[in-house]
């Protein structure tokens, strides 16, 4: 880790820059590559990592901007098969400020997305040792949860596991507002016809789904049909759990494992105290790693 430090960082090029939602999606998300070949960061950096991007420029007090962390989306061997082309996945944070009424730009994202290719990107990193697959895995199967752009570190896994010939159960669940919303939807539905073992399911949240009978949640999914293998999995021990994406998804997540695993089975991925399992509907965020748990079979990576 930190081959590289905002105080010191090496130079990427921007080898490609497309929009991965539909045309039609509330926000702008685009998936960006970075040629890193001939930098610390070629053949090291890995699902589950990420990398520093520092803006150019300086904040309204002078100073140069603050690096920012971005979750890598690709595979180890790199999008050119190399590892010496890393990717990442972005989403534009467009907002107005309540007090002023006037637009913000979110300095880093804007300065990625409006990349054109050929342009440098200043980069430090890779960050992160924890948010990791296992060395042995075919000892686990896998079960990712996903909201936005908290799917980037599930492409890289993914496509890590298949290509590597893991025969493990992986089953990813994407969850979005709108179907317009999801990110790298034909490539995990290409995946799943090409991959007996993988499983991809969508939760969609403020429209109606075919197989459900309204909108959904990822925590949701998990006792409906697609997701009966890692229902199994979760039961015998097996699975590992990993969630990415918006603060506060990773406590339903855990209340419905919860309530769907008996006893022995909660142990391994959750040890909460009695007041706290009496009432599992009451479990908030400031109870994580106090009353609430998890165990080392879960992985959590949320932001704000």
């Amino acid at each position: 880790m930190h081959l590289r430090t905002p105080k010191d960082p090496c130079v990427g090029v921007i080898a490609r820059n497309e929009i991965c939602t539909a045309r039609k999606a509330a926000g702008f998300v685009r998936h960006i590559e970075i040629d890193v070949a001939g930098t610390e960061l070629a053949g090291v950096c890995l699902p589950g990592q990420s990398i520093g991007v520092i803006p150019p420029g300086v904040d309204e007090l002078g100073r140069p901007h603050k690096v920012r962390l971005y979750s890598i989306c690709s595979p180890t061997r790199g999008e050119d098969g190399k590892g010496a082309v890393v990717a990442t996945t972005v989403k534009r944070t467009i907002d107005e400020h309540w007090e002023t009424h006037r637009l913000f730009l979110g300095v880093a994202s804007n300065f990625l997305c409006d990349a054109q290719v050929g342009e440098k990107v200043p980069l430090s990193g890779p960050n992160g040792k924890r948010f990791l697959l296992p060395v042995d895995r075919n000892a686990h199967d896998y079960l990712f949860f996903a909201t936005g752009t908290g799917i980037a570190p599930f492409r890289g896994m993914v496509l890590d596991l298949l290509e590597s010939g893991c025969a493990s159960g992986i089953t990813l669940v994407m969850g979005a507002p709108y179907a317009s919303d999801l990110l790298y939807h034909d490539q995990f539905l290409q995946l799943q016809e090409a991959h007996a073992n993988f499983r991809y399911v969508t939760a969609i949240s403020r429209e109606r789904q075919e197989d459900s009978a309204g909108p959904m949640y990822v925590q949701d999914r998990l006792p409906t049909a697609p997701c009966e293998p890692a229902l199994a999995s979760l039961r015998s021990g097996r699975a590992l759990v990993y969630v990415c994406g918006v603060a506060g998804m990773e406590i339903g997540i855990l209340q419905q494992i919860a309530r769907l695993l008996p006893p022995d089975a909660l142990a391994q991925y959750i040890a909460a105290d009695s007041a706290a399992m009496a009432d599992v509907a009451s479990w908030s965020r400031k109870m994580l790693h106090h009353a609430v748990k998890p165990t080392r079979k879960v992985f959590l990576e949320v932001y704000a």
